[in-house]
């Protein structure tokens, strides 16, 4: 069974750095990303419809997230499925962060932490997926890609706290249950 691919795949009029798209985003977070309509009043944040002008690549990411993780080979058919992998391995990351007894306070603190900390983009030496990530041409698209980078990770971790702690004041041992598991064997 082959791993599920983005559906931003067919995207034509997306910006493109090195090969990673620069998707829009339905976020309150400031970046270079395009800004999506926000939901409409009574929609949740946590089930938006495919079909929704308002669902973005970070709700992809969030709902492959699960399925995607247990393999351990993904072909790359665009630049959308770079996006895809990256916020994956991003979300196991965060993941990796919350532990079982944490309050959503200090997940939160946490979580933040971990998307405002210094990171490593396509091109740097220390990326791990840099076989399958081209660099950007020049600093200032590196820069550009920095900041979409921060936005993505800062977005995806919000999402994910209230995703991982929708039911109650401890987190979700089904979400926690992914924070041994490795998409692709690789992390951040």
């Amino acid at each position: 069974m082959p791993a599920y691919h983005s559906i931003f795949l067919q995207d034509q009029d997306v910006r493109v750095i090195g090969n990673f798209a620069l998707l829009p985003l339905r976020t309150r977070t400031r970046g270079p990303a395009y800004i999506l309509p926000a939901l409409p009043p009574g929609t949740s944040d946590l089930d938006v419809d495919p079909d929704s002008e308002s669902y973005d690549a970070l709700d992809e990411v969030l709902s492959l997230f699960r399925a995607n993780t247990f393999f351990r080979n993904f072909e790359i058919k665009g630049p959308a499925d770079r996006l895809l992998i990256y916020g994956i391995l991003f979300l196991s990351e965060c993941l990796g962060k919350i532990r079982p007894s944490m309050s959503k306070r200090e997940a939160e603190k946490a979580l933040l932490n971990t998307a405002l900390d210094q990171f490593a983009i396509p091109g740097d030496v220390s990326f791990p997926l840099n076989q399958a990530f081209e660099a950007p041409r020049d600093r200032q698209d590196a820069e550009t890609l920095r900041q979409y980078l921060s936005q993505v990770r800062q977005e995806l971790a919000m999402r994910l706290l209230a995703r991982v702690y929708a039911d109650s004041a401890t987190p979700s041992k089904w979400w926690l249950s992914f924070t041994k598991r490795k998409f692709m064997g690789k992390s951040l």
